[in-house]
């Protein structure tokens, strides 16, 4: 699989300052674009750097991080335990906004998942 094969579903970049949502997905609820802000936000507040999630072809979700080659303060083994802790505390979350893509991009019907 490319790595084009993935769709952004949205980011947090700590060294702008920036959090990025997809207009593709302006749709969803207030409240889970919210929480998906506030996660994505204060994950680059904790361990800095770039975190993206996105779909991957088959519409899984898949977190990704990045930080710039001079950048000392990146904490890369606090961001991989901070996306399991993420997976493990927003499961349900993350379950719903996968069924939501494959419905939405392969209209798959959720009764079959």
């Amino acid at each position: 699989m490319s790595e084009n094969a993935t769709v952004v579903l949205c980011g947090a970049n700590a060294y702008e300052e920036k959090y990025y949502l997809n207009e593709a997905f302006a749709n969803l609820p207030t409240q889970i674009k919210e929480e998906l802000q506030i996660m994505c936000v204060l994950f680059t507040h904790d361990v800095g750097g770039i975190l993206l999630l996105e779909f991957d072809e088959d519409g899984e979700l898949l977190f990704r991080t990045q930080a710039a080659q001079d950048d000392y303060s990146y904490d890369e083994i606090g961001a991989e335990l901070k996306i399991k802790e993420l997976q493990r505390e927003k499961e349900d979350l993350l379950r719903s906004l996968q069924l939501y893509y494959q419905v939405l991009t392969k209209g798959i019907d959720s009764l079959e998942l």
